[in-house]
This record gives structure tokens, sequence and C-alpha cells, in this order.
């Protein structure tokens, strides 16, 4: 046994380290995935028996117009909630100038995300509100008629996705920063000598190298995109009449508040959530494994 592990002591021991990590991971994400695949197939309040319904609860999903709303939702989310990266990135280049006051700017700019998301929301909650929120009062004073955003089902996806944006772009600064800390000064020299500035600096020799920070933050900004359910929680409870609803709160409503206790439909709700992060995940990793190869 001591000779074998003289041999492959090199081969062994980072699986070793790893092992815990490992174990963590498929204990806490791996196998839940499963099992919340497997109660989508069963008709289940959480406690009693569970009854084998096969199919039953994704054909309901075809026709429940709350599951269509909140797919739409997570759509908007998903597009608007991707500004976090560009805005990010040009607040990470302006933050990584050498200006006067740059440490106040950068405690301004990184406040954000240590704030809790519940924190996040009551303060977003009281800028929207009717007759004293700022935000109603400015639009009030600009038009003559206030908007009480988060009730009126035009606008109060929109006024919690700005919500949620505010923490992300200060989280997709901080790693653009990270990123920027990595950029080869010898190239940036080289470039500035053949005349290079500005864009075109930016596109063909800032941008390429951060690849890596691209990737994590779009990783990162899609799947809060899509889970998305305590901003929705705290600021409307999904309302009004269901029309902030997204995915991961109606998968919460049907599955585990008193309207539901739908164990079965609501494991189905997280199953298709799950399907729709893995189709953009897996496309962001091949393109980035494509464009490693190709170099």
């Amino acid at each position: 046994m001591q000779a074998y592990w003289k041999r492959s002591q090199r081969k062994l021991a980072p699986w070793l380290f790893l092992a815990p990590g490992l174990a963590m991971f498929a204990l806490y994400v791996i196998i839940p995935i499963f099992q919340s695949m497997a109660i989508s197939f069963y008709d289940w309040d959480g406690l009693g028996e569970k009854i084998w319904i096969g199919t039953a609860n994704y054909v309901e999903l075809i026709d429940d117009d709350a599951f269509y709303t909140s797919l739409k939702n997570n759509v908007i989310w998903l597009v608007l909630y991707l500004l976090a990266v560009p805005a990010g990135l040009m607040i990470a280049i302006f933050l990584n100038q050498t200006v006067w006051g740059i440490r106040a700017y950068k405690s301004l700019f990184f406040f954000p995300f240590v704030i809790s998301q519940v924190v996040v929301g009551l303060m977003f909650s009281w800028f929207y509100a009717p007759n004293f929120g700022l935000f109603y009062k400015l639009i009030e004073t600009v038009t003559g008629d206030g908007v009480a955003i988060l009730a009126d089902e035009r606008f109060v996806t929109y006024g919690i996705i700005v919500a949620g944006l505010w923490p992300q772009i200060a989280y997709v600064m901080i790693l653009y920063l990270t990123g920027l800390n990595n950029v080869a000064p010898d190239q940036v020299e080289a470039a500035r000598l053949d005349g290079a500035k500005g864009w075109r600096m930016l596109w063909y020799v800032i941008l390429p190298q951060l690849r890596p920070a691209t990737f994590i933050a779009v990783v990162v900004t899609v799947i809060g995109a899509l889970r998305s359910f305590d901003l929705v929680s705290i600021m409307t409870n999904g309302g009004p009449y269901g029309s902030s609803r997204v995915l991961s709160f109606y998968m919460y409503e049907q599955a585990l508040s008193e309207y539901g206790y739908r164990m079965g439909y609501g494991a189905a709700i997280a199953v298709v959530l799950f399907a729709i992060m893995m189709v953009f995940i897996s496309g962001f990793i091949w393109k980035m494994w494509r464009d490693e190869t190709e170099r």
C-alpha cells in the first residue's frame, strides 16, 4: 500500500483535496436536482403519500396562464439584467484610473454589493411608494401626476429589475476590477506605441484579456436574473394580481406557500427553470471552450 501511494501520490493528492468539496457539491446540489426531477412526476403535499401521476404536472403547465406570466417576466429579467455586464465594465474602467478621490468613488460603487437583498428591496419599495416616495414625487413634479410603480401591472416588473440591477452592477464591477488588475501592462504599452487608444484599445487589447471575468459576470448575472426570488417576494409578493411573478417565486408559491403545498407541481416548475439555466450556461461554457481551443 505504501509503495502504491509513493507511485501515485502526485495523481491522488489533488483528488484527496477535492474530495470534501465534491462530496458537499454532490450532497447539496447534484442529489437534490435529481430528487426534484423525481418529485415532479408525483402529486405530493410534502407530508402525505406520494401519488404517481407521470407527466401530468408538465401537461398542466402548458395550460397555466400564471406559468406563462412568470416565464415572460423571467425573459424580461434576463434581457434587462444583462445590462449589468457593460455597466459594470464601464464603472470598473473608470475606477481603475488614478484620479483624485478614487477611493471614495470605489466605496460608493462598492456599497450596494454589501447590502442585503432584503434591505435593497425595502429601500426601493420606499423609493417607489405612492404619496411620499422620492421617485413618485419626482414624477409628480415633472408630469403633475405620480405613478405607483409597484401597484401598476405595466411597470412593476421593470421597477423590481431596476432594484436588482443596483447591487448586480456593483458585483460585476468587482469582477472586472479584479480582471483589470491582471491585464498585461506590456501589451497595453505596445498597443499605445502602435497608436491604439480609446475604443480600439478597449476592444482589441483590454477586452480579450477580460474574457474569464466576462464569462463569470455573464453566468452569475444570468443565474441572478432567472432566480430573482427575493426582491419579488419582498417588494410585491408577486402582485399586483400575480403580474410580477417569476418562475422561482411561482415555484415557491405552488410548493411551499399556504396557496399551494403542491410539491410535485412546484418541482416541475423548478425543473423547467433549471433547464432554462442549463441552456444558457452550457452555451456560454461551450463558447468559451471554443474560443480557448481556437487560440
